[in-house]
C-alpha cells in the first residue's frame, strides 16, 4: 500500500499596511540621511578643492602667487623683491578700477585675515548657482560696482555646503581687514557695520547702502549670505569702507602678514 506525504500548506503572509508604510518610511529616512551626508560634506570638499583650483588657476594667469603661503614665502626670503608695503605706498587717492568681467569668468580674489592665515577665495562675476556660487564659491552681483570704485561692490557667498565661503561671517569684527586682490591692485577694505535682515532687502546692495537715494561718495565693499546656518530665511550682511589700494608690485599689505596673528586673537 503506497504512502502519500501530505503536501504541507502554502505559507501566506499577512503584510499589514501598517509594516509597509513603517518600512517606506525607513528607506526614506535612509536617503535622506545619505543626501543630507553628501549635501553638507561632500559637496565641501569637492567644491573647496574646485575653488582652491580656481585661484591657481587665476595665479597662473597673471604668472603671480596668490596663496597666503606664497606670498609669506616671498616676503621672508631676503633675496626677494616682494616686501610688506609701506605706509606711504598705501594710497588714499582714487583707485584703479578693473574691467567688468564676463558671467562666470573668475576675476580676483578675497582673503579675510580673520579666518585664518590661509584664507583666500576666488570671486566671479554673477550671482547663478549653478554657473557661479556652487562651482566657484563667491560672485559678484553684476548690477554692483566694481573694487575700488565709487559705490558698493557686493558679492555672495553660501554659509554651509559647497565649501562655504562665508560660513565664519559672524565673526567679523569692526575693524577687521578684507582684503580684494585684482590684477595687480590691491584693494584694502575695513569692516564697518554688520546686521540681519529678510531676503527682499535689496537696499544692502544698492550704490549707497544707508542712503539708497543719495548718490554714493564712498567706496564700500558688501558680503552677503543666508542666516541662520542651514537655513535660508534671512541674510546676513557686512559691510566695509575702502582703507586704501596698493600696486601689487609695491608689496604685500601687512594685513595679510599678520593675519596669523588676528585669528589667534579671535
Amino acid at each position: 500500500m503506497s504512502r502519500h506525504r501530505a503536501r504541507p500548506a502554502s505559507r501566506r503572509w499577512n503584510v499589514s499596511p501598517v509594516f509597509v508604510t513603517g518600512e517606506l518610511l525607513l528607506t526614506t529616512g535612509v536617503l535622506l540621511g545619505l543626501m543630507v551626508v553628501w549635501q553638507l560634506f561632500w559637496t565641501d570638499i569637492g567644491a573647496s578643492r574646485e575653488q582652491a583650483g580656481f585661484v591657481t588657476a587665476l595665479g597662473e594667469e597673471w604668472d603671480e602667487p596668490l596663496t597666503v603661503d606664497a606670498l609669506l614665502q616671498e616676503v621672508e626670503d631676503p633675496a626677494n623683491t616682494v616686501n610688506v608695503l609701506s605706509e606711504e605706498q598705501m594710497r588714499t587717492d582714487d583707485a584703479p578700477v578693473p574691467s567688468r568681467a564676463a558671467i562666470a569668468e573668475t576675476f580676483a580674489t578675497i582673503y579675510v585675515p580673520r579666518w585664518g592665515e590661509n584664507y583666500v577665495k576666488p570671486i566671479s562675476e554673477g550671482v547663478s548657482r549653478a554657473r557661479v556660487l556652487d562651482p566657484k564659491g563667491i560672485g559678484h552681483y553684476p548690477d554692483t560696482e566694481l573694487p575700488g570704485q565709487v559705490g558698493n561692490f557686493a558679492i555672495a557667498g553660501h554659509r554651509t555646503t559647497y565649501g562655504k565661503p562665508f560660513t565664519d561671517i559672524q565673526t567679523l569684527k569692526t575693524g577687521d581687514a578684507i582684503v580684494i586682490r585684482t590684477e595687480g591692485v590691491w584693494y584694502v577694505y575695513e569692516v564697518t557695520d554688520s546686521y540681519i535682515v529678510k531676503p527682499n532687502y535689496i537696499q544692502a546692495i544698492r550704490p549707497d547702502p544707508y542712503a539708497p537715494t543719495a548718490a554714493p561718495t564712498k567706496r564700500y565693499l558688501t558680503l552677503t549670505t543666508c542666516h541662520p546656518r542651514y537655513s535660508a530665511a534671512e541674510r546676513y550682511i557686512v559691510h566695509a569702507e575702502l582703507s586704501y589700494w596698493a600696486a601689487v608690485e609695491d608689496g604685500v599689505p601687512p594685513e595679510i602678514v599678520g593675519s596669523a596673528t588676528v585669528q589667534e586673537a579671535s
